[in-house]
Formats: C-alpha cells, structure tokens, sequence
C-alpha cells in the first residue's frame, strides 16, 4: 500500500469547511512505516496491539430526517498500513451529520468499509446508542503508581538512557502506571494528554528511571500511535524484559480518544476500553 500522504500535507493546523454530506474523501491516511523505519521496526514487527479510537460526535438523520446519536468505538490492528489523522477522522464523521441512513447498521457498514480501506487493514466497528449510554461504566488504569515516587526532573525529551534494571534481582511480572505523559502533536504542537501502563515480566524496572523517561516525553512531538511504539521499544531493548505490553489512554480532542495498546504477550488478550476520569 504505497501512501504519499505526509503529516504536513493533513488537514493539522490549517483552516476547514465542515462538509456535512457523506464524504469519505475526507479520511486522510498516513503510512505507519516511515516512523517504525526511524525506531528500528523492520521485518517481523516485535509486537502485535490495536489502536481503540472512541468517537463522542456522531450524529447522522433517519430516513424522515430526525437527528440520531450514538458513540462509535473503532478497534484499528497494530498491522494496519496506515494511520488516519485525526482531524480528517473528526471531518470525515461529520460529513454524516446531514445524512440519511436507514438506521445505526448502515451506519457501521459504511464506517467499516471506508475506515478499513484507509487504515489498510479490517477494522471493527461498534456502536453504542442512547438506550444504553446507562450501562456505560469508567475505571482507571491497574498498576501501581509510578506518580508516588518524589523524583526530580531536569530533561524533558524521551532519553532511552534513563531506562535500567536492577540487575541481580529475580524476575517480576508488575504493572506500573503513571497519569504525567504529555506529547506534543506532531504537526500543530498542541499537547495531547494521556495515563499509561507499563506491564511486563522481567528483571525489575527502575521506577524512578522509568518515570522520568515518561515525563521527557513532555516537549516530544509526535503521534500517539508512534509515541506508544517508541515507549514498546526502548524498553524492550534497554530493560530487556521477557514480556511486554504498553497501554495508553489519551485523552479526546475534537471529540475523538486514541488509545494505542502493544504487547507481546502470548495470550493476546485486548485491554480494557473503560473510559478514564480525564477522557
């Protein structure tokens, strides 16, 4: 799938008409390999994951014209060719919002086709409509708190240096968590905001090390899906630990949270989609 799509030639940063008829000409799409070609990641990716879009501004009619409402929930696979920026996702929802679909099952058939076409990759769509908005619960990332440790802080770039293990120490299997990771967006530098968790089997991490990895993240621009992905492989090759899953939970813009999970587990068991207090 050859994409020539760039991050400076997405909608980010630049002016846009709301086109409130169907449009999937909107999606714009972004090759996942350029960034993974920078961290290192060829041939046989070293984990498997998804990305979980969660979209709160999705409005279509009904065939006598009424506004509907729902939440969409779009599960992306970690071997998609491609990303969608988020603004063209944010543009291309809207172009439903003046158009007539026989009920929420179009819906999702037309989100389903036209996402998995520019993700390059089937993606599964979900909706979840006002009768049971109700039901929806929220919960906070399971882990020990990596925000308890009274650290000082003097960088505030991603430095893999920082990363160590306590040699001698029997392996572990924990999960840390820690709600300070700011990035920048890659192309505007607005802050995007998100809780991660850190779980692994291995050698024992140093926390304070870790956090400070984390938080040099701050002044980072970059993707979510790509921050993810560095976080997965700096500590895969600096600490080494047998096992490995990293799970961020950023919080919305524009109406839409992306939330990026890698792992290398060999269970493959997908993480929670509970909405976080900050989401």
């Amino acid at each position: 799938m050859t994409l020539p799509n760039t991050p400076g030639t997405s909608p980010l940063g630049k002016p846009a008409s709301y086109i409130a008829e169907y449009d999937p000409g909107l999606l714009f799409p972004i090759a996942r390999k350029d960034k993974r070609d920078e961290l290192g990641i060829t041939g046989t990716q070293p984990f498997f994951g998804v990305d979980i879009w969660n979209a709160y501004e999705v409005s279509w009619l009904n065939l006598r014209g009424k506004p509907q409402v729902a939440i969409a929930t779009v599960t992306v696979p970690a071997d998609s060719a491609a990303i969608i920026e988020s603004k063209s996702f944010k543009l291309y929802l809207n172009s439903f919002n003046q158009s007539k679909l026989a009920g929420p099952d179009d819906l999702i058939e037309l989100l389903r086709a036209d996402l998995s076409a520019g993700f390059g990759a089937p993606v599964q769509v979900a909706l979840t409509t006002p009768d049971t908005f109700a039901h929806l619960k929220m919960g906070e990332l399971d882990g020990m708190s990596l925000d308890r440790l009274d650290i000082e802080v003097n960088e505030y770039f991603p430095n893999a240096a920082l990363l160590s293990t306590s040699t001698g120490e029997v392996p572990v299997e924990e999960k840390l968590v820690s709600h300070l990771l700011k990035s920048n967006c890659l192309v505007t530098g607005q802050p995007d905001w998100a809780s991660i968790q850190i779980h692994y089997i291995g050698t024992p991490i140093n926390q304070e090390g870790l956090l400070k990895y984390l938080i040099g993240f701050r002044n980072h621009n970059e993707f979510h899906e790509q921050c993810v992905e560095r976080i997965f492989m700096d500590i895969l090759r600096q600490c080494k630990p047998q096992k490995l899953a990293v799970y961020a939970r950023y919080t919305r813009r524009g109406g839409l949270d992306i939330n990026p999970w890698r792992s290398n587990f060999t269970t493959g068991l997908r993480p929670s989609n509970l909405r976080n207090a900050r989401q």
